[in-house]
């Protein structure tokens, strides 16, 4: 047997290996979920009788249905409004030259490097200072929620977009302006289309941040405004212990994020791809 067999039979190997390890948890994830409380306390698994009464529960133990909608709508508008925002930024940045703009760019990138948690105490006492002085409310309602993801992802989503533009050809736009598109409608008729594969992938990018972030939500929120990460640490508290539901609520949560994955991952491809291409 040659050595590159040898070598291609110990990647597959390792390939498979690493597959093997990364979906473990999945599967480990999904059978507890399809036991009792006390199967899982003894470590007792049946999985040859599974039983989807942890499904059935879960809704009204911890009104996971509040979470879920909370959830879902809070991280869909805050993906489209950094998706939107970082559109017209990245493409200001990769199309036209301006004073600043070299600085601008490296802001941006900057604000990355700024632990998340350093914020989180200036937000909540601007949030309290707002309900308490101001007609304005932000604590522990959605929009406040929206807000602070939109402002947290937009700058990554406009490093992610600046280079999507650029990728594209200027030639594209150029054509359009001679034949009467101007600089706005060459943008939205010409630029956004050929650059769908990318706002796909900053908008499902900036829609898993959200649905998976926990620090922020559980500090800014009391009732009306949490998420799932917050309904589903209430599963387990000082006097209970639901485990099977917490492990069904695992599964439920992360449907949506399997299916938004899957049903975009053409364009996630096609977008990262592009992303890679320095214009």
């Amino acid at each position: 047997m040659s050595t590159r067999r040898l070598a291609n039979l110990g990647l597959d190997a390792l390939t498979w290996l690493v597959l093997l390890v990364m979906l473990a948890p999945v599967a480990w994830l999904v059978a507890s979920s399809l036991q009792t409380d006390g199967q899982l306390s003894n470590g007792a698994y049946n999985l040859l009788h599974p039983t989807f009464k942890a499904f059935t529960q879960m809704w009204s133990t911890v009104d996971f249905g509040r979470y879920f909608v909370n959830s879902a709508i809070i991280c869909t508008v805050a993906a489209a409004a950094a998706t939107a925002l970082a559109s017209c930024a990245g493409y200001a940045i990769a199309r036209f030259r301006f004073r600043g703009a070299r600085p601008l760019s490296l802001a941006v990138v900057g604000t990355q490097l700024i632990p998340g948690s350093m914020f989180l105490l200036p937000t909540f006492v601007g949030f309290i200072w707002l309900q308490q002085n101001t007609p304005v409310h932000l604590y522990d309602t959605r929009l406040g929620m929206i807000l602070v993801y939109t402002a947290f992802f937009t700058p990554v989503a406009i490093y992610f977009m600046r280079y999507f533009f650029a990728a594209i050809p200027r030639d594209l736009e150029e054509a359009a302006m001679v034949d009467g598109c101007s600089q706005l409608g060459a943008f939205v008729r010409i630029v956004l289309p050929a650059a769908a594969p990318g706002l796909v992938a900053t908008f499902v990018y900036a829609f898993l941040f959200a649905w998976d972030e926990l620090l922020f939500v559980a500090s800014l929120t009391q009732h009306n405004a949490e998420t799932i990460p917050v309904g589903i640490r209430n599963f387990i508290g000082n006097y209970q212990e639901r485990t099977a539901q917490l492990m069904a609520a695992g599964v439920v949560s992360t449907l949506p994020v399997l299916i938004a994955f899957f049903a975009t991952q053409r364009w996630l491809v096609r977008g990262l791809t592009a992303g890679a291409v320095k214009g």
